[in-house]
């Protein structure tokens, strides 16, 4: 494990010696996700109320376990320059305290699970246990092997993904050693989940796709891959309204959340659930309840661009033939020196001011999201003049409900160009 970050460590040359009063029992060692160490009937938690530092340092023993460590090491990973005067006797407390801590829960071993010599520090290895981020780690490097078959492979992926309940030692991912161990099995999930799915994928099984792809999300919501994973899989099995109402959530989320407009991938699914039809509705009264808003409507019609590039074009159409005016606005939110404000800043102000200009148009009205700074508004019926002056009315109607000296917003307008 951690054959991501360089060796720093001396090799240890022999498994410790039998461990006292230990009978061989296995130990079950969780670190991705929580972290837990079960033997037989007895669980120790990091749930439980102790102190980080000792967490901390039996953590980093377990990471390293197949290693010595020395004082010196362990004291820069567990404590900066000025926060122990005497760092070697809190390094010692420490070491205390966990065999205590296997004391208290009736470890008869307690005083052995940490083995000290040579100035050295190391988890006794004369311990059999088994580690799922190690486990994890040697099934994927077994499931990548090409040799074998692909229902192998796909069997084992599977047990991987098992295993992988969050990231590596998630409630320790502040510490800095903890961060390229964390991010080195966050990579190593996520091509597992890529390369299951592929496989899968092979087989036609888009109900176990959607699963895998499901729980992706939930390890981390901002990896596009496993968003795209999970829509294509819903349209594959017909879910043509789960597929769109995924689609609607992850755009809004990463516009609200990173300040990042759709993918051409997310766009391409887009126009394949609109595309796909997978049934024949012949009761007209169902399809114009299927059509009408389910909500009492209030403001501007919201709409994701795809929709209103298409609306635009309808717009355009009509225009050549009736000769009515539209105008097309656009509103773009900035630093105070014309740059992109800091993502959470960005997140914040758009969403209140999306909230502002559908407050401050009519029901006829459309707006949508054109880039992460940026709305574009249609407004129907109305002068050069006029469209100036909704524009106006929402600036100085943002400014006045949300007063900030940190973003500022631009207006332009133009008419659209009827399609003659």
């Amino acid at each position: 494990m951690g054959r991501c970050l360089p060796c720093r460590h001396k090799e240890r040359a022999s498994m410790a010696e039998s461990v006292p009063n230990y009978d061989g029992s296995p130990i079950q060692i969780e670190m991705l996700g929580g972290f837990n160490i079960t033997m037989g009937e007895v669980t120790i938690s990091d749930s439980s109320a102790r102190t980080h530092q000792v967490w901390s340092l039996l953590e980093y023993l377990i990471a390293y376990r197949h290693k010595t460590i020395s004082n010196e090491e362990l004291i820069r990973v567990l404590w900066s320059e000025n926060d122990s005067e005497q760092p070697a006797n809190a390094l010692k407390n420490l070491v205390y305290r966990i065999r205590t801590l296997f004391a208290n829960n009736n470890v008869p071993f307690a005083k052995n699970v940490i083995v000290y010599e040579h100035g050295c520090y190391s988890w006794n290895e004369g311990l059999n246990c088994t580690v799922d981020a190690e486990e994890f780690e040697r099934l994927y490097g077994e499931a990548s092997n090409k040799n074998l078959t692909e229902e192998e492979r796909l069997r084992i992926y599977l047990e991987a993904l098992d295993l992988y309940k969050g990231d590596f030692l998630s409630s320790s991912h502040f510490e800095e050693w903890v961060v390229p161990l964390s991010t080195y099995f966050h990579a190593l999930y996520f091509k597992c989940v890529q390369e299951s799915c592929q496989l899968l994928q092979k087989r036609g099984d888009y109900q176990s796709i959607e699963t895998i792809a499901q729980k992706a999300i939930i390890i981390d919501q901002f990896e596009e891959r496993a968003h795209i994973t999970l829509i294509d899989a819903m349209i594959h099995q017909g879910k043509q309204q789960q597929a769109l109402s995924h689609y609607n959530y992850v755009t809004d989320l990463f516009y609200r959340e990173l300040g990042v407009s759709p993918s051409e991938p997310l766009r391409n699914l887009y126009r394949e659930i609109s595309k796909t039809v997978n049934s024949v509705e012949t009761d007209l009264q169902v399809i114009k309840e299927d059509l009408n808003e389910s909500n009492l409507v209030k403001g501007a019609y919201y709409c994701e661009y795809e929709v209103f590039k298409n609306m635009y074009r309808v717009e355009a159409r009509s225009a050549a033939r009736t000769g009515q005016s539209i105008f097309i606005g656009l509103l773009t939110v900035t630093d105070m020196h014309d740059g992109v404000p800091e993502i959470k800043l960005l997140g914040k102000t758009m969403k209140q001011l999306l909230e502002t200009i559908r407050n401050s148009l009519r029901k006829g009205d459309i707006v949508s999201r054109f880039s992460a700074t940026q709305y574009v508004l249609m407004l129907p019926t109305v002068t050069f003049e006029n469209g100036s002056m909704v524009l106006d009315r929402i600036v100085k109607r943002f400014r006045a409900e949300h007063p900030s000296k940190l973003v500022k917003i631009h207006s332009k307008l133009l008419p659209l160009d009827p399609i003659m």
